[in-house]
C-alpha cells in the first residue's frame, strides 16, 4: 500500500473549523422548523391560537435569517437548501394540517385532498423559485417581483378563516374553507407577479432612528394585543394588493420592451443609399437622329 501525502491534507480540509457566522443563520432556520413542527402538535391538541402564533413566529424568523446571513456574510449552499426545507414544513405542511384539524376534516377525503394540494403547491412553488433564481434571461426589473405568492405570505393568508373565527364571526362552511385553501394554493403556483421589495434599499436618517424603533415596537404591541384583527386586516389588504403588483410589472415590462426596441433600432446598421441616375446622351441634352445608312 503506497502512502499518499495528499490524503492528510484532504482530511484536514474536510474537517476544518467552520466560522460561527456560518452557523448563526442555520440556527435561526432550525429554530423556525421547531416552531412549525410545534404548530402541528398544538393544532392536534386543539390549541389553535398557540399554533397560529407559532406559524407567525416561524414567518418572522424566515424574514430575518436571510438578511442576517447577508449582513454577516454567512451565506452557504447548505443554508439555502435548509431554508427551502424549512419553508416547506413551516408554510406548506403545517398550515395545511392546521386547517384540516380545524375544519377540513368535516369533508373527510375531500378536505384531506385540499390540505394536500396546498402542501404540494408550496413545494412546487419553492422548487420553481430555486430553479429560476439565477435565470440569465430574466429582465432586470423582474428581480423586484416574486412569481406567485411567496411561501410566508401564502401561509399567513391561508389561515384567514381561522383569524375571522377567533374574531367571533360565524364559522364558514367547510366547503368554502376548502375552496379558499385551493385558491391560495393556485396563487402560489401561478405566474402572477407579486411585488417583493427586496431590491429597495432603505436608509433611515439619523434623526428618525428612534421614531422607527418606536414604530416597530408599537406594531409588535398591536400584534400581541390585537392579533386576530391585525392578521385579518393584513391578509385581506395583501390579497387586495395583488392586482397592483401585476399592474406595476406590466407597466415596467412595456417600458423595458420599448427601451430594448429603441436600442436595437439605434444599433441597427444603416441601409445602403441607392441613387437613380438618368442616362445622359453624348452630345447634350437633345438626342441626335441616327446616321443614314448608305
Amino acid at each position: 500500500m503506497t502512502y499518499d501525502p495528499n490524503a492528510s491534507d484532504i482530511r484536514r480540509r474536510r474537517f476544518r473549523p467552520i466560522p460561527v457566522r456560518m452557523l448563526v443563520p442555520n440556527m435561526i432556520t432550525l429554530l423556525a422548523i421547531c416552531a412549525g413542527l410545534t404548530a402541528i402538535r398544538l393544532s392536534t391538541e386543539g390549541r389553535m391560537e398557540l399554533a397560529v402564533a407559532a406559524i407567525v413566529f416561524a414567518a418572522a424568523l424566515d424574514g430575518i435569517d436571510g438578511r442576517i446571513a447577508r449582513l454577516i456574510k454567512g451565506q452557504s449552499k447548505f443554508g439555502a437548501e435548509l431554508d427551502s426545507l424549512a419553508d416547506f414544513v413551516n408554510f406548506g405542511v403545517a398550515p395545511g394540517l392546521m386547517l384540516y384539524f380545524w375544519q377540513l376534516n368535516e369533508l373527510h377525503d375531500s378536505g384531506w385532498i385540499a390540505a394536500m394540494v396546498f402542501a404540494i403547491s408550496m413545494s412546487l412553488r419553492l422548487a420553481r423559485f430555486n430553479a429560476t433564481l439565477d435565470d440569465p434571461n430574466k429582465p432586470p426589473f423582474a428581480a423586484n417581483f416574486f412569481t406567485g405568492v411567496p411561501a410566508p405570505a401564502g401561509a399567513i393568508t391561508v389561515l384567514l378563516p381561522i383569524y375571522l373565527a377567533f374574531l367571533g364571526t360565524p364559522k364558514p362552511p367547510a366547503l368554502l374553507t376548502a375552496f379558499y385553501t385551493l385558491l391560495i394554493a393556485f396563487l402560489m403556483v401561478s405566474r402572477l407577479p407579486v411585488f417583493s421589495g427586496k431590491t429597495i434599499r432603505m436608509r433611515v436618517p439619523p434623526e428618525l432612528v428612534l421614531v422607527v424603533f418606536v414604530g416597530v415596537v408599537f406594531f409588535v404591541a398591536l400584534l400581541v394585543v390585537y392579533p386576530w384583527q391585525i392578521l385579518s386586516a393584513g391578509s385581506i389588504l395583501y390579497l387586495l394588493s395583488l392586482p397592483l403588483g401585476w399592474r406595476s410589472y406590466r407597466e415596467q415590462a412595456i417600458r423595458h420592451s420599448a427601451a430594448v426596441g429603441a436600442a436595437a433600432a439605434a444599433n441597427a446598421p444603416a441601409a445602403p443609399a441607392t441613387s437613380f441616375q438618368a442616362p445622359l446622351s453624348h452630345d447634350g441634352d437633345e438626342e441626335q437622329p441616327p446616321e443614314r445608312l448608305h
